[in-house]
């Protein structure tokens, strides 16, 4: 049974969600401000984080950034009421897995929950096999057992799906995945329209990592298909 954290203020998005991941037999806690939904996170092991933006206390943007600042990975759904794409960017940047926009539909979000589980499922299975599991390219050190990257020593901070996409492809160098590829290998779920998702997330991690962003040295454009690790470091 998967143990979820419910972060929300209205009673009736908190109470429609409660149902429906009973009906997939999660163990449901609930917070209805941040500053308590940011004390539960730390005390509990959660598999799941349904995270609201705008919360009372202390707002979902805080909760996020404060747990992953304390090495807190657990999976963050975020909701918010705001359709701006600067607060979606926003939301993923303080470490957030998924956002997604109310109102939304329950199958869409049911999809979303599926998808964030199943990943988690994945990634603990890898921890077991591959527990020493780190590569090194050209001054690029990627360590997936302490989910830490470094570049010439130097720690660098990346927020859960940007080190799960960086750690994919260098794991795979040279191998060419689309943008439909990486939604389903890293994000787990096949949306039409999301690909703009891949792109942000590629260029804020290159932002992170490349030395001379005009010149990518790791993460490779493939022209016509999508994006490879460099091969030839």
């Amino acid at each position: 049974m998967y143990k979820v954290l419910i972060v929300e203020d209205d009673p009736d998005i908190f109470n429609l969600i409660n149902i429906h991941l009973k009906d997939l037999e999660c163990d449901t806690q609930i917070a209805e401000n941040g500053k308590l939904g940011f004390e539960l996170a730390q005390k509990t092991a959660f598999d799941l984080i349904i995270l609201d933006i705008m919360l009372p206390e202390m707002n979902g943007i805080m909760v996020c950034q404060k747990l992953r600042a304390l090495d807190n990975f657990t999976p963050i759904l975020m909701l918010t009421a705001k359709s701006e794409e600067i607060d979606k960017v926003l939301g993923l940047e303080s470490g957030a897995d998924d956002y997604i926009t109310k109102p939304f539909g329950i199958r869409e979000f049911i999809a979303r929950v599926k998808a964030i589980l199943r990943r988690q499922d994945q990634n603990s299975q890898g921890k077991q096999e591959n527990a020493h599991s780190q590569f090194f390219f050209d001054g690029l050190n990627i360590d997936k057992e302490k989910r830490k990257v470094t570049y010439q020593e130097k720690r660098i901070d990346l927020t859960p799906k940007e080190f799960e996409l960086l750690a994919l492809m260098a794991e795979h160098p040279g191998t060419s995945y689309d943008r439909d590829q990486l939604l389903r290998l890293v994000w787990g779920y096949e949306f039409n329209g999301y690909e703009h998702t891949v792109n942000s997330h590629i260029n804020r991690l290159r932002a992170k990592i490349e030395p001379d962003i005009n010149k990518p040295k790791y993460i490779l454009t493939t022209w016509g298909v999508g994006y490879r690790f460099n091969d030839d470091i």
